[in-house]
């Protein structure tokens, strides 16, 4: 079977489970890593792509197909729960005009940086109704500041859907065109703010391209054209993606990402989608270099001839 783009097949899933069978103490960390050996699985940047390949192994043991090992605690995340929930009557009594709010920023969180992570993790969990995650494949993190208040939200963009068929029409890309490129597709996968103030979640959403452009390049070595985010229906109206020049291409069939069978219902949710460069369409359609990326001393640099191909997309909770 084909999973996250790439084939499972039953020479594969044999290798997978003699690994677990011979190996009991294996962590799930570690086998991904050493699926993306076998399989030759990496980003343009020549890391493993070791998240993807951890919601293909989950599939296959929610599938029957394999039984992973137990996944293991980490002492933090231990303490993570003795923790007291987090609370922010201040900010989340808040009523006041954007400009009182003073400079809004963008902060980066890093996994490595455990304080910032956890109160990205915190805020998630106690306000946000999808909670901390996890989220799915390559992904960056940023926290709202406020210069007056201190932190007042957070943001997270992730890999993309797999398919979503009005963001597939609204692109026109092939199928080849699709798997080549799904990569450029980058989805806005939470977005929090816990005061409500007039216009603060569209100036929010303002900072967000170049920023998340910058950070995507320099952590992966690919190049975003295209950002997605999916917005529930029966909750939200998406107004601020609307006022921040998102366009909304149509509506998904309320199934999951990686739900091909049917199997699973979920809450139908509106598809927005904000091109990067005026050309993303056509940009999208095109093939990727054979070459692929390189960093250089001025960053990630791509070498070699262009081809001609596509790319794709799926499913996410904004």
């Amino acid at each position: 079977m084909r999973i996250c783009g790439h084939e499972f097949n039953d020479e594969i899933c044999d290798r997978i489970r003699a690994t677990i069978e011979s190996e009991p103490t294996i962590s799930r960390r570690a086998l991904s890593l050493r699926v993306c050996e076998w399989l030759n699985w990496k980003s343009p940047n020549g890391k493993p792509k070791e998240m993807s390949c951890r919601v293909a192994l989950l599939k296959l043991d929610r599938e029957g197909h394999l039984s992973l090992p137990e996944p293991g605690v980490r002492h933090w995340t231990v303490a993570q729960e003795e923790r007291p929930a987090l609370s922010l009557p201040e900010i989340e009594s808040l009523s006041s005009r954007l400009k009182t709010l003073g400079e809004i920023k963008l902060v980066f969180v890093e996994s490595k940086n455990r304080p910032l992570s956890r109160l990205w993790n915190d805020l998630m969990d106690t306000y946000h109704y999808l909670g901390a995650g996890p989220l799915c494949g390559a992904q960056v993190r940023y926290l709202i500041e406020s210069s007056v208040y201190g932190r007042i939200g957070g943001l997270a963009f992730s890999a993309a859907a797999w398919r979503v068929a009005p963001r597939d029409r609204w692109i026109g890309w092939s199928e080849e065109a699709r798997k080549a490129n799904l990569a450029k597709v980058v989805c806005n996968s939470r977005f929090l703010l816990v005061p409500r103030v007039a216009h603060l979640a569209s100036h929010v959403l303002s900072l967000c391209p170049q920023r998340v452009r910058r950070d995507w390049m320099e952590r992966y070595g690919v190049k975003p054209m295209l950002l997605e985010t999916y917005v529930e229906e029966d909750r939200f109206k998406g107004t601020c993606y609307r006022s921040a020049n998102w366009v909304h291409v149509g509506e998904t069939q309320g199934r999951g990402r990686m739900d091909r069978d049917r199997a699973y219902s979920a809450p139908v949710k509106d598809v927005y989608v904000y091109p990067l460069q005026s050309n993303a369409r056509s940009s999208v359609l095109s093939r990727p270099s054979r070459s692929g990326i390189h960093r250089g001393k001025r960053g990630w640099l791509r070498t070699g001839r262009r081809r001609s191909l596509g790319r794709p997309i799926l499913e996410t909770g904004g």
